[in-house]
């Protein structure tokens, strides 16, 4: 705590409790997973979750549709998930598309990630992937995550989008610079849903049928090739038509022209995690695809339009939590945190029975759980006991966990995320920078400043702050960042 720090009032929890930490979230030892104890966690991520309604917090502007999901390799090696199980089996999914700081009447052509969230109707119940069209992720950790986007929305004072409060957290936190870099990039702003890849972007849990366990990140790669706009192309796409995106993923599939992606996987044995290079649980990294080479294991289409936007659309629910025998958590702190926070937002915006939806209820196979009555509740178990255990012929466990355990060790505590060889906040992000080709620099440096040059004159700060964080990472992109936001402030 610096002086000036010691003159600042301090942060408490809604009981007025004081704040320890505010960076991290309590594990099980360094690198463990979260602990529910961890009260701050939960009392931000459960507030966060009900300060909107009724539209999503995030993720708000949205378009889906049905699709299949296709084995084309064994993978029986690695899980023993059913869906996976032999080549060639065929699985119906929803898949759900939006962008994340917008509201529900946004335009589509934006400069903002794209959620990707998948949902599997197994036979096994539903299993749901909820990432991006980015592998990486802007913080580490869920505790920062309301924070975070309290950045990307409106100001409450002037309720717009402020660029003080974007670079000032963004600056803040430098584990960012990965993903502004791509955000910022040629990607920012795809041209439709269809040419956009997806990624699984947190790290998840395989486990095959010996028991053995390995670590996977998944990659869904477009068929119809990466396309995006310009900022200038997206600024006057985004006023004359802002449902593009939308209607052109509802028009292709009605056409019979079929989006697809082929479906990669990185496998990473157990035991190379402690070791690798990179801390393989740390959201705002990728694993090199030299290190761990992607797999191909299917094919996902999509084929079919919801008949209701919003019946199949706006109340399909997805979270993190729901996962099949043979696949799993990691420690990932920010997939810890969204176990929890996705399905509690989903009870609090569509309902406790939001479950019971034809889009959400499992399609393969049929929900059998004690849980009874709340809002909008069908009366679906008749007179059936809602205990267990019973001697009425009810629903039994099966004692066999879903995933494998992982050992722990250490304290409880507010730990860090474990330092691995190779890692910083910056290094990935100067390699994707030195990735880029000539052209794709001028266009990032160019979004980037037209943005940073936004804050306000008098907080030079701030963009000193955000610059130096790019600098960092690579000094070219630092000091052509600097000088192109040097010519536009003169210019204000």
């Amino acid at each position: 705590m610096t002086a000036q720090d010691e003159l600042r009032p301090t942060l408490t929890t809604e009981a007025g409790a004081p704040v320890a930490d505010n960076q991290n979230t309590e594990t099980a030892g360094i690198g463990g997973p979260a602990l529910i104890q961890d009260q701050l966690l939960f009392e931000k991520l459960a507030h966060f979750n009900r300060e909107r309604i009724p539209e999503r917090v995030v993720h708000a502007r949205g378009a889906g549709a049905y699709g299949t999901f296709t084995v084309t390799a064994d993978v029986t090696p690695y899980t023993r998930a059913t869906f996976l199980g032999e080549i060639g089996k065929q699985t119906e999914t929803f898949l759900r598309f939006s962008t994340v700081a917008g509201n529900l009447g946004s335009a589509d052509a934006v400069r903002d990630p794209r959620g990707f969230a998948l949902k599997f109707y197994t036979e096994d119940g539903n299993y749901d992937l909820v990432g991006n069209n980015t592998p990486v992720f802007f913080i580490k950790d869920a505790i920062k995550f309301p924070d975070f986007i309290h950045t990307q929305k409106r100001d409450p004072y002037t309720g717009s989008q402020e660029a003080d409060n974007v670079w000032d957290f963004w600056g803040l936190s430098p584990e960012s610079t990965h993903q502004v870099t791509w955000l910022f990039g040629d990607r920012g702003i795809p041209a439709t849903l269809r040419h956009t890849n997806g990624y699984g972007s947190h790290t998840y849990q395989w486990q095959n049928e010996a028991g053995e366990y390995f670590w996977v990140k998944y990659h869904f790669k477009t068929d119809q090739g990466i396309k995006n706009l310009t900022s200038e192309e997206a600024a006057v796409l985004a006023g004359t038509d802002p449902d593009s995106h939308q209607r052109d993923l509802r028009e292709s599939i009605e056409r019979g022209d079929f989006p697809s992606w082929t479906v990669q996987v990185q496998i990473m044995p157990a035991a190379d995690a402690a070791t690798y290079r990179f801390n393989p649980f740390d959201l705002t990294k990728v694993w090199p695809h030299a290190d761990y080479p992607p797999i191909e294991i299917g094919k996902l289409e999509l084929n079919r339009n919801p008949e209701n936007v919003f019946a199949e659309v706006e109340q399909s629910i997805f979270s993190p939590s729901h996962f099949v025998p043979g696949i799993g958590p990691s420690p990932d702190k920010m997939l810890q945190g969204r176990l929890f926070a996705y399905a509690d937002a989903h009870r609090y915006r569509v309902g406790i029975n939001a479950d019971h939806l034809p889009v959400n209820r499992p399609h393969a196979t049929e929900a059998r759980t004690n849980s009874r009555d709340g809002y909008l509740y069908d009366g679906r178990h008749g007179k059936a006991k809602n205990y267990e255990p019973n001697s009425f012929g009810g629903p039994v466990q099966t004692s066999r966990p879903l995933w494998s355990s992982v050992p722990v060790t250490g304290a409880t505590g507010t730990h860090e995320a474990p330092s691995h060889s190779e890692d910083s906040d910056f290094v990935q992000a100067g390699n994707l920078y030195r990735l880029y080709s000539e052209d794709e620099k001028a266009r990032l440096i160019a979004n980037l400043a037209g943005f940073i040059a936004k804050v306000s004159a008098d907080r030079d700060d701030i963009v000193e702050r955000a610059i130096d964080n790019f600098r960092q990472a690579d000094a070219d992109y630092g000091q052509r960042l600097e000088a192109a936001v040097r010519e536009l402030r003169k210019q204000q």
